[in-house]
């Protein structure tokens, strides 16, 4: 039998469970069960945004119709993921790895119930354990030369979201650069279609507060991308350095020379340091 750990994989902003498929495909063959989920405002989660799909469209409307995601937190979000989790692991705890802002979440979920947690697993993600939010570190001197801020097509103090029209054949070339700048341009395209417009604020906007004994106590690693516009490599390392300020032990870093989107451009590298986590156990 194997003993390691069931695997959940928890995408980012804008993207959903589709995203994770190939690495689920390498998981499998390593013999590691593992499940994609969609967080609440994404993918089958996600409700319709009429002004998307008006025709003619129209800017003005799609820049602001009230987000049907405002009102989802790192904490709404963490609860009812948390409930996904009891489900997928039958009473056994899980390896949660999380990509960008699915970080924010699976941080409030290793507070709020670490016992489902058996380790998390990191990918080029926001981990806002200072009590800082999420939306703080944007402002840092480590997220500079990103680039996701300049897609924004409506003022998320508006909408109550982050949204960007994926849709708009003049910004492909720089939706590809922020998320996709090592994947080929078939597959690029194909992962821009499926994407989501709107991200709730409420989750980057939420100041989480991170335990020793709860979070500390859960095993974590953290997988960096070298090559990431939306959540550079210095940010990456800044978020290591605060998650082993809190932490039982220390973060076991896996290094990618990818884009933002290892699960797309290299998805057996990742799904090896993966792999390599199912193993972990809580230390306290």
């Amino acid at each position: 039998m194997n003993n390691s750990l069931p695997v959940v994989l928890v995408h980012g902003f804008w993207h959903g469970s589709w995203c994770w498929a190939p690495v689920a495909e390498q998981l499998a063959g390593r013999g590691i069960q593992s499940v994609a989920v969609d967080l609440d405002g994404h993918g089958l989660r996600g409700p319709r945004l009429s002004s998307r799909w008006a025709r003619p469209f129209d800017a003005e409307a799609f820049a602001t119709e009230p987000s049907p995601v405002r009102g989802i937190t790192a904490s709404s979000a963490a609860a009812s993921l948390a409930e996904t989790i009891r489900t997928i692991g039958a009473g056994r705890p899980c390896l949660v790895v999380a990509h960008s802002m699915g970080g924010a979440v699976a941080t409030a979920l290793a507070e709020l119930a670490p016992e489902l947690v058996g380790g998390l697993v990191y990918v080029s993600a926001m981990a806002p354990v200072s009590g800082m939010p999420a939306a703080f570190y944007g402002t840092c001197p480590e997220s500079a030369g990103e680039k996701l801020f300049q897609l924004l097509a409506a003022d998320p103090a508006v909408v109550g979201a982050a949204r960007i029209d994926f849709g708009d054949p003049d910004r492909r070339d720089q939706i590809k650069e922020v998320f996709y700048n090592d994947v080929d341009d078939r597959t690029a395209d194909a992962a821009i279609a499926l994407l989501s417009p709107d991200g709730s604020v409420g989750i980057p906007d939420e100041a989480l507060t991170v335990t020793a004994r709860r979070y500390g106590g859960v095993p974590h690693a953290y997988v960096t991308c070298a090559r990431d516009n939306a959540v550079p490599l210095a940010l990456q390392h800044r978020f290591i350095k605060e998650i082993d300020a809190v932490s039982a032990s220390p973060t076991t870093v896996t290094e990618l020379d990818s884009s933002h989107s290892p699960f797309l451009s290299q998805p057996a590298a990742l799904a090896a340091a993966i792999a390599g986590m199912t193993a972990l156990r809580r230390t306290r």
